[in-house]
């Protein structure tokens, strides 16, 4: 029988990495404090947990025994982001939140179904910037971050450069959608496997996953201005409009952060997390449903500045710096049984 968690063999294998973990949380602080921000806490227990098409939620009730309220259905949070935008709308000014998380159904060695996500977000800053403010903050707490800059490489060049050619771009739609028969006719072009039952964004992520990924560990890199149909929260580039700007920074062989240029404008938000919802509902079922955070789109009525955002997972972050090689290993009480 394995022993638990807290057991003093176990628990001072791991005493290495936390004792990382610890220096990493004050280092943050230190850091974002120095740049202006401010620290914030919002709700874990929301009525609308994430707009991730992919993400389960664990879920549970408000049920009212003392005091107001009436009974209500809730959610733990998969990322404090909406949260974090409704006090932005209000004028909280460059801010940052070190947020207990929670994805159901999650767990392997960069996975848990609880974890920390460190996320920041700067009214007036870009997506370039952003990404500044990302480098910036990793070589204040990763010791042993390489001193050459991080690489910067769009969607479209990484696809061009190791899927033998294939323009991603061009399989997105005039409407921003992605059109799975042009995906499959650019594989083929490319000398790729085709499968003839997958969706645009079925095909994406598996060439994302096999050609693109494995050849962003040997450095740091940010993957930047995803294909619209993979624009999530962000804005779609002026520039280009099958392109968003987005981008996710990976190092030591694993993605650390997802970040975007936020979108601003409610309209067009609302028509996304409809449309996410409509997708949950085909791909999981009806009860994989939850409602739309009218509260986050009232915020936006009012008015959210311009700003861009990240989300950055500390557990991960922390492997890399301790190198540790599990997330077990840089938590202090792991998911039970890890």
């Amino acid at each position: 029988m394995a022993l638990p968690a807290w057991h003093p063999e176990r628990l001072a294998a791991r005493l290495p990495y936390l004792a990382a973990r610890s220096r990493i949380l004050a280092a943050t602080r230190a850091h974002f404090s120095a740049r202006g921000y401010s620290e914030i806490e919002t709700p874990a227990l929301v009525p609308s947990p994430g707009a991730e098409v992919h993400l389960a939620a664990f879920e549970t009730a408000y049920e009212p025994h003392l005091g107001a309220g009436a009974q209500q259905r809730l959610f733990l949070r998969t990322s404090p982001e909406l949260a974090i935008k409704r006090l932005l709308a209000g004028g909280v000014g460059p801010v940052f939140e070190i947020a207990r998380v929670w994805r159901n159904g999650e767990l392997s060695a960069r996975h848990a179904p609880e974890f920390t996500m460190l996320e920041w977000y700067r009214p007036g800053l870009s997506m370039a910037g952003l990404m500044d403010e990302a480098e910036a903050y990793l070589r204040a707490v990763w010791p042993d971050c390489p001193a050459a800059p991080f690489r910067r490489i769009t969607m479209a060049e990484a696809f061009f450069r190791w899927c033998n050619g294939l323009d991603i771009l061009a399989t997105v739609r005039p409407d921003g959608q992605g059109d799975a028969a042009a995906l499959q006719a650019a594989m083929a072009s490319a000398g790729l496997e085709v499968r003839p039952d997958e969706d645009w964004e079925s095909g994406f992520f598996r060439l994302l996953l096999e050609h693109v990924e494995p050849r962003l560990a040997a450095e740091p890199s940010f993957l930047t201005h995803w294909p619209s149909p993979q624009a999530a929260l962000a804005r779609r580039d002026a520039a280009d409009a099958r392109a968003a700007l987005r981008f996710e920074l990976f190092a030591g062989g694993m993605e650390l952060a997802n970040a975007f240029e936020e979108l601003t404008d409610p309209q067009e938000q609302r028509l996304r997390l409809e449309a996410d919802m409509a997708e949950r509902v085909r791909v999981h079922g009806p009860g994989a449903a939850w409602p739309v955070d009218e509260d986050f789109l009232a915020a936006l009525e009012l008015g959210m500045p311009p700003c861009a955002g990240i989300a950055l997972g500390l557990d991960r972050l922390v492997m890399l710096v301790s190198g540790a090689r599990r997330i077990a290993d840089v938590q202090w009480l792991p998911w039970q049984g890890t």
